[in-house]
C-alpha cells in the first residue's frame, strides 16, 4: 500500500511559480510510474506530466516548457515545478502512482494509488 501525501499549492499570480511536492510512503518512487493530474471546475481529469522508472518524461502540448517533473530519490518525493502560471493551469492537482514498468500510461484510469489533490489558482 503507497500513501502519497501532497503539498505546495496555493494562489499565484499569472506568470508566477509553483512548486507541488508529493511525498511518498510503503514503497519506492523510483520503480513507479508517475503521473500529475489536474481537474479544473467542470472539467475531466487531465494529465499534465508522466516520469517513469527509467526517468523519462512525458508532458501534456499545455504544459511544455513550462513544467518539470522531477523525483528526489532520498526524499521519495515527486515534485511539480510550475513557470509561468496562467489562469488556465488553475484547478485541483493531484498526483498519481502505480508499480508497472514503462511505458507508463497518461490517463488516471492507470493509476492506483492518488493524494488528497492541492488547489492551485492562478489569477
Amino acid at each position: 500500500q503507497v500513501q502519497l501525501v501532497e503539498s505546495g499549492g496555493g494562489s499565484v499570480q499569472t506568470g508566477g511559480s509553483l512548486t507541488l511536492s508529493c511525498a511518498a510512503s510503503g514503497d519506492t518512487l523510483g520503480r513507479m510510474c508517475m503521473n500529475w493530474f489536474r481537474q479544473a471546475s467542470g472539467k475531466e481529469r487531465e494529465g499534465v506530466a508522466v516520469m517513469d522508472s527509467g526517468g523519462r518524461k512525458t508532458y501534456a502540448d499545455s504544459v511544455e516548457g513550462r513544467f518539470t517533473i522531477s523525483q528526489d530519490n532520498a526524499r521519495n518525493t515527486l515534485y511539480l515545478q510550475m513557470d509561468s502560471l496562467q489562469p488556465e493551469d488553475s484547478g485541483m492537482y493531484f498526483c498519481a502512482v502505480d508499480i508497472a514498468t514503462p511505458p507508463c500510461g497518461f490517463g488516471p484510469s492507470w493509476y492506483t494509488y492518488w493524494d488528497q489533490g492541492t488547489q492551485v489558482t492562478v489569477s
